[in-house]
């Protein structure tokens, strides 16, 4: 019988190209934005003929998602994190850890600001953001349900990769009329994201480990 096809990682020659455009690409971006990306600049700055850039990301697009990929990479590890300080005995606690630390990755990546909170236009971009969003929002709540009994909640929407999505429109917002994610705008964000989990969530949830405060 034949053995199904499985996807192979690949050489440690093209993982260092692949490695260089996307860090090149990463650079271009924080200092051009979306709309001064091109092929041409990345295959320059990474010092790698444009055939090269080509034939890993054959579009400025493709591009753009696997920095995508980059980008929500570091959002996950940020959950796989163990928590810092005491455990949260409510789940606002634990909610306001976790969107303080994702707002810590783009407060210090100029490439995650530009690709999910600026105005670019790209579909196949907002797609991307999109679907890693629904993966973000299932390991968000696998972490919830590590520290509290939830109640049932519904497959669709799922709730927690909408109030992603919700904080992230008022931290674009900021973006957009600041420059930055000022204060006050974070702390709306985050404002927003607990008001909708909120309207799934009671107040006050039971500890897994049943502790109660």
């Amino acid at each position: 019988m034949a053995r199904p096809a499985t996807a192979r990682k690949p050489r440690a020659s093209s993982q260092a190209r692949i490695d260089a455009i996307l860090e090149a690409a990463r650079t271009l971006l924080a200092e051009q934005g979306v709309g001064g990306l091109s092929m041409y600049a990345v295959a320059e700055r990474a010092g790698l003929p444009p055939s090269s850039v080509y034939h890993f990301f054959p579009s400025v697009p493709a591009l753009l998602e696997g920095l995508i990929a980059q980008v929500h990479e570091a959002f996950r590890d940020c959950l796989a994190q163990p928590l810092d300080g005491p455990v949260p005995a409510r789940w606002q606690e634990l909610s306001r850890k976790i969107e303080l630390r994702m707002l810590a990755i783009y407060e210090r990546d100029p490439a995650a600001r530009q690709l999910i909170l600026a105005q670019h236009g790209l579909a196949e971009v907002t797609r991307a953001d999109l679907s890693h969003d629904i993966e973000l929002g299932r390991a968000m709540r696998v972490l919830f349900e590590s520290h509290f009994v939830l109640p049932p909640l519904p497959e669709e929407p799922d709730v927690f990769s909408l109030a992603l999505e919700l904080g992230d429109r008022v931290y674009a917002r900021s973006i957009q009329q600041y420059g930055e994610i000022t204060a006050r705008m974070a702390e709306e964000g985050m404002r927003v994201f607990d008001a909708y989990l909120g309207l799934y969530l009671p107040p006050f949830l039971p500890r897994t480990d049943g502790i109660t405060r």
